[in-house]
C-alpha cells in the first residue's frame, strides 16, 4: 500500500516576541488569521489527505475561523506542549491511530502563511524519492557576525555551505516519532532526525517563505499575499 500524506501544524504558541494579548498565529492578515494561510498553503497540494493542527488545550481562537469549505480534511488536536518540539510529539502521538509508520508527515509552522504552491510540489516530489526525508531551506546570503559579551563582533563566520531551515519538514511518521520522543528540546524536526545520525535532504524553497516573528514581518507578508512584492 503506497505511503499517504498528512500535514501537521504546531500551533499551541504564543508568539510573545510579536507582541500583543492574541497569539500570532491568529493575528488578521490580508482579511484572514495567519493560520488560516498557512493550512489552506498545505491544503493546495492534492497529495495531502488531512492537516493535523495541534493546539493548546484552552484554544479559543481557532474554532471562531469558517473551515467549511475544507471538510473532513482539517483535524484540530487540542494537545498542544509547552515547546514546539513537545507539540509536534504530542500531535504525532495524537494522529497515530490514523497513521502508518510509512506516511508521511509535512510539519509545517503557523507563522508562516506565504508558502508557494511551487516549493511545496518540488518538496513532496524530492522528499518521497528519499530514504530519510527532508525539508525547505535556503542558502544564507548575508555575512554572519559571532557577538562578545560586549556586544562588539567576535568573529566573521563563513557562509559557505550554510542553508536557513524553513519549513514544511517532511519525514516518516514513525521515524519522526522515535526521533522526537527521544530527542531534547529541539527547534526542529530536522535536528531531532539528525540525531538519530541520519542526514535529511535540503531542497531549496523561497526566501518569500519567511516566518512571522516581529511586528514589522507582517507588513512584507501582506505584500507578499496580495502580490504586491
Amino acid at each position: 500500500m503506497p505511503a499517504s500524506f498528512f500535514g501537521l501544524i504546531p500551533a499551541a504558541g504564543v508568539g510573545a516576541r510579536m507582541g500583543g494579548e492574541c497569539p500570532k498565529q491568529y493575528l488578521s492578515l490580508a482579511g484572514r488569521p495567519v493560520i488560516e494561510h498557512a493550512i489552506r498553503a498545505l491544503l493546495a497540494a492534492v497529495e495531502i489527505e488531512t492537516v493535523f493542527v495541534v493546539l493548546s488545550a484552552d484554544d479559543a481562537y481557532f474554532c471562531d475561523i469558517d473551515w467549511g469549505d475544507a471538510g473532513d480534511r482539517i483535524a484540530p488536536l487540542y494537545c498542544g506542549g509547552a515547546t514546539r518540539r513537545d507539540s509536534v510529539l504530542n500531535g504525532l502521538v495524537a494522529a497515530s491511530s490514523l497513521l502508518q509508520p510509512d506516511d508521511w508527515v509535512l510539519v509545517h509552522d503557523a507563522a508562516r502563511p506565504c508558502l508557494g504552491s511551487m516549493e511545496l510540489s518540488r518538496l513532496i516530489a524530492k522528499v518521497a524519492a528519499d530514504d530519510v526525508g527532508g525539508l525547505l531551506a535556503v542558502p544564507v546570503a548575508d555575512t554572519l557576525k559571532r557577538i562578545d559579551a560586549s556586544g562588539r563582533v567576535a568573529a566573521t563566520l563563513s557562509r559557505e555551505g550554510l542553508w536557513q531551515a524553513q519549513t514544511p519538514q517532511m519525514f516518516r511518521h514513525g521515524l519522526l516519532l522515535e526521533a522526537l520522543s527521544k530527542a531534547g528540546q529541539v527547534t526542529d524536526e530536522a535536528s531531532a532526525v539528525e540525531q538519530r545520525g541520519l542526514k535529511p535532504l535540503l531542497v531549496e524553497g523561497s526566501r518569500n517563505n519567511l516566518k512571522l516573528t516581529y511586528p514589522a514581518d507582517m507588513a512584507l507578508a501582506e505584500s507578499l499575499l496580495k502580490g504586491s512584492v
